[in-house]
């Protein structure tokens, strides 16, 4: 059985995953079983180019196979932002709140009560011999100054797909329209058989 480690230290994306890999034959272990590991620099200009290098850069501080992700938020109204930068909208260590009340401001500076937006994710596989594969994936909704819920995390409270947030389903059902759902099942598929 091969082991491969989430390269991530977000509890809800882990969390995510290990349900989703729970059908092929892998152990997963997250990055806290190696102790205090450095962050990952990520300096990519794309989702795709940050997973590749947080998948690398934990695959050769740890020396196992490593699957990471980069995801984000894209709002039409504010150009695409805040994309790659989604998790430090608000600040290098900023925190949901925080980013979420940048968003809100943000959406008032350019006079939007709510806006299309995407949810995107990239994950990205590496292998200790240097293999990689990649899975992307995709959630069209709109962000709205009105959040609800209590599921979810990042901008889920703000973010509707139909009459609700993604704050307000159940995981099961985020996993079946969320942007790391499609790609974890991507992921899923193109793993089980290069493990072949």
């Amino acid at each position: 059985m091969k082991n491969i480690v989430i390269a991530t230290k977000n509890k809800g994306k882990i969390k995510e995953m290990m349900n989703a890999f729970s059908q092929i034959d892998v152990r997963l272990v997250t990055l806290d079983s190696f102790g205090t590991l450095p962050d990952a620099v990520e300096d990519g200009a794309t989702f795709a180019e940050n997973a590749l290098i947080k998948a690398k850069f934990y695959a050769k501080q740890t020396g196992c196979a490593c699957l990471a992700d980069d995801s984000g938020l894209e709002v039409e109204a504010l150009n695409g932002a805040p994309g790659v930068y989604s998790a430090r909208f608000s600040g290098e260590h900023a925190d949901d709140a925080a980013n979420n009340e940048k968003l809100l401001v943000e959406l008032t500076r350019v006079g939007q009560d709510e806006s299309l937006a995407f949810y995107r994710c990239v994950l990205a596989f590496v292998d200790t011999n240097g293999s990689a594969l990649t899975a992307v994936g995709e959630c069209r909704g709109h962000v709205k100054k009105i959040g609800r819920g209590e599921g979810g995390f990042g901008y889920d409270p703000y973010f509707y797909v139909g009459d609700k947030t993604i704050a307000e389903i159940t995981v099961t059902e985020k996993n079946k329209i969320s942007h790391r759902g499609a790609a974890l099942r991507e992921m899923t598929k193109k793993l089980a058989g290069y493990l072949k």
